[in-house]
């Protein structure tokens, strides 16, 4: 494998890692939040779950446009 496609394939790699470890984080602060205040419905597990695919889809878009 060239060197170019090895780099490329680290890069877009290291994103997907980053991707999964953000959301898993919002996610499990989330369900954290939830637990500690004992709301019925999780909303602050589907808030910072749908902030944070929000978020990380504009930051793929832009580390994708560099």
């Amino acid at each position: 494998m060239p060197k170019k496609e090895i780099s490329s394939y680290a890069k877009y790699s290291g994103l997907a890692i980053q991707m999964i470890l953000f959301i898993g984080l919002a996610v499990w602060g989330g369900m954290k939040l939830d637990a500690y205040l004992t709301l019925s419905f999780p909303i602050f597990t589907v808030a910072l779950s749908l902030f944070s695919v929000i978020g990380i889809l504009f930051w793929v878009i832009r580390s994708l446009q560099r």
